[in-house]
């Protein structure tokens, strides 16, 4: 899972993300999300919120990547900022993540469509509370008003 929480001045919070589903071992495919599955979701925020984009980032390895610097080179409306080395407190993804392991905390699911269906769900569920999104801002204390 890959997730954006963007805010607008003048506009209530909005949660993006993307879910992608590994159905087992392939030889030479990567599990996890790729430069160009981030770039994808990159260019869907810039297409929804309608504007340039500035985008605060943790240091997975995929996001610092050299093909990562080229895609973000890329795209003129994109200015990048890394948080530091080791900061998950300023990193609003993760407290979309510790939510979402909450909300499925002691639910048993048999399979992983059913997982996945739960998670894309209750996803959908935070995207339509912004006060749940300002609030994961707010924790952070980082400040997203422009100057």
């Amino acid at each position: 899972m890959a997730a954006l929480i963007c805010t607008k001045p003048g506009h209530w919070s909005r949660l993006i993300y993307r879910i992608h589903l590994d159905r087992g071992p392939a030889k030479g495919r990567r599990k996890g999300f790729t430069e160009t599955d981030y770039a994808r979701l990159l260019d869907a925020a810039h297409q929804q919120l309608g504007g340039p984009i500035v985008l605060v980032w943790d240091n997975l390895n995929t996001h610092v990547s050299h093909r990562m610097r080229q895609l973000v080179d890329a795209r003129l409306w994109l200015t990048v900022y890394q948080l530091p080395a080791y900061a998950p407190e300023f990193n609003l993804a993760e407290g979309v993540w510790s939510h979402l392991k909450r909300s499925l905390a002691n639910l048993t699911k048999h399979s992983l469509d059913q997982l996945t269906s739960l998670v894309k769900t209750r996803l959908k569920r935070m995207q339509y509370r912004p006060g749940l999104l300002d609030g994961l801002i707010a924790k952070t204390g980082l400040d997203f008003q422009p100057p």
